[in-house]
């Protein structure tokens, strides 16, 4: 199935690694290309060198005010033109309710929140019909996820902005989607597992509560980033869509 992706560019935050990256590896490889972000310039460089000619890596905080404007200019700056951004970002501190200083709900409301607000706005404003804005969520806009409290309450609040996003932004031809992955094999849920007692047994009952029995793989979450952003998914918006091997139960 052809994509058509070929030559349409996206700015991907928060893509040195993880679902970031993995989306914008399956861009690329559809032929699009990317202006990818981290907040430490090796990695950056090293991620879009590993990408090829069609990735530039710029350093940036989603949590900087200035770094929406920076980026949709790289963007035009590199390769001429600006087709759509996935807002990702690295998921706040784990913790319960009274584990989780005001520091750290400031910190994450800064980059999970308000970050992505900022580039959502700024990339409404450039974006002509056909254009697109993703946005990495969780499964927890659904079904909140225990010791992940300061994503339990920010993720459904940037879920209901993305869905106003849409109502505004479809009469001009803009589409907003969200992605919500549930337990996709990366480097952060690995971390989380590793909080556990036992973390193979933690992995283990995680799986036992998948239909498909597994986790899934960043290939698989980076496929479907790639299709909701492309032109083939012309006629999806205001969609929530779960990466999850069934783990959500409710239509």
């Amino acid at each position: 199935m052809d994509l058509g992706l070929k030559d349409r560019v996206y700015v991907v935050t928060g893509a040195t690694r993880g679902l970031g990256n993995a989306v914008a590896r399956e861009l690329v490889a559809d032929g699009a290309k990317v202006v990818i972000t981290g907040r430490e310039e090796k990695r950056v460089a090293d991620a879009a060198g590993a990408l090829g000619p069609n990735a530039v890596g710029v350093a940036a905080d989603n949590a900087d005010p200035e770094a929406a404007a920076r980026l949709i200019a790289a963007a035009r700056e590199h390769f001429g033109k600006f087709d759509g951004v996935l807002v990702s970002v690295g998921g706040p501190a784990p913790g319960f309710v009274a584990d989780n200083t005001d520091e750290q709900w400031r910190s994450a409301f800064e980059s999970v929140f308000l970050g992505a607000v900022r580039l959502a706005r700024a990339a409404a404003a450039e974006l002509e019909a056909g254009g697109v804005i993703g946005f990495v969520l969780s499964a927890s806009v659904h079904e909140p996820i225990p010791g992940l409290t300061i994503s339990n309450g920010l993720r459904p609040g940037l879920a209901g902005f993305a869905k106003s996003l849409a109502d505004e932004l479809g009469p001009r031809g803009i589409r907003v989607v969200g992605l919500l992955p549930s337990r996709i094999d990366t480097d952060r849920v690995r971390e989380l597992d590793q909080m556990a007692a036992d973390p193979e047994a933690a992995r283990i009952a995680q799986e036992s509560r998948i239909p498909l029995r597994r986790y899934g793989t960043p290939e698989e979450f980076g496929r479907v980033g790639a299709f909701l952003l492309s032109p083939a998914a012309s006629y999806l918006t205001g969609v929530m869509v779960p990466v999850d091997g069934g783990m959500r139960h409710g239509f």
